[in-house]
């Protein structure tokens, strides 16, 4: 096996999958770049839970989320053996949301960050994922050829991912509802 230190990127441009040369501030490269990002925040997040059903849920995405990096690098995806991303991964994220939503006590308003260290880090997997999702429509917005797909699964996933953070809060019996006495206003959704 080669080094990993190619020094092709030197110059400050990296292939796509198919090869095509673009700058390392291409949008697509930003978009599947933070996608890549957005699997660092899940594995910290899952290094600190303690919950073995949510970690096997949440390795799971992380491994699916190359498959979804993969689309995005790939300005051909549509022409690859087979899809990056199915609709049945968009099926299972709905399941678990839908399961989880289901909960008796699953928090119905936005919440407030910070209670623990492991909802936090679930949290910024989060926010880090909408802004994946929003890469991902800048580039389609763009013009470019981005599989549909892809913003569904960053879209469903988001919403998982902020329930996650809540199923462990209620596990651990931690309430962080943003709403209390002296904070009252209009409820928002819960995941945006």
């Amino acid at each position: 096996m080669g080094s990993i230190s190619t020094k092709t990127g030197d110059k400050g441009d990296t292939s796509l999958i198919g090869g095509k040369k673009v700058s390392k501030a291409d949008l697509r490269v930003e978009a599947y770049g933070t996608i890549d990002e957005l699997g660092s925040f899940l594995g910290f997040a899952r290094s600190i839970c303690d919950d073995e059903e949510i970690n096997e849920l949440v390795k799971s995405i992380q491994r699916e989320l190359f498959l979804v990096s993969g689309s995005v690098a790939n300005p051909d995806f549509d022409k690859a053996p087979s899809p990056y991303v199915t609709q049945e991964m968009i099926d299972r994220l709905t399941s678990e949301v839908e399961r989880i939503e289901k909960m008796e006590g699953i928090l119905s308003d936005w919440s407030l960050p910070g209670e623990m260290s492991v909802s936090a880090a679930f949290d910024m997997a989060r926010t880090v994922c909408r802004r994946a999702e929003r890469c991902v429509v800048r580039l389609s917005d763009s013009g470019e050829n981005v599989d549909p797909k892809v913003v569904v699964y960053l879209n469903r996933l988001s919403d998982l991912i902020w329930l996650i953070g809540r199923y462990v809060e209620l596990k651990a019996g931690v309430d962080s509802k943003l709403r209390d006495e002296q904070h009252k206003g209009k409820n928002w959704s819960r995941a945006w």
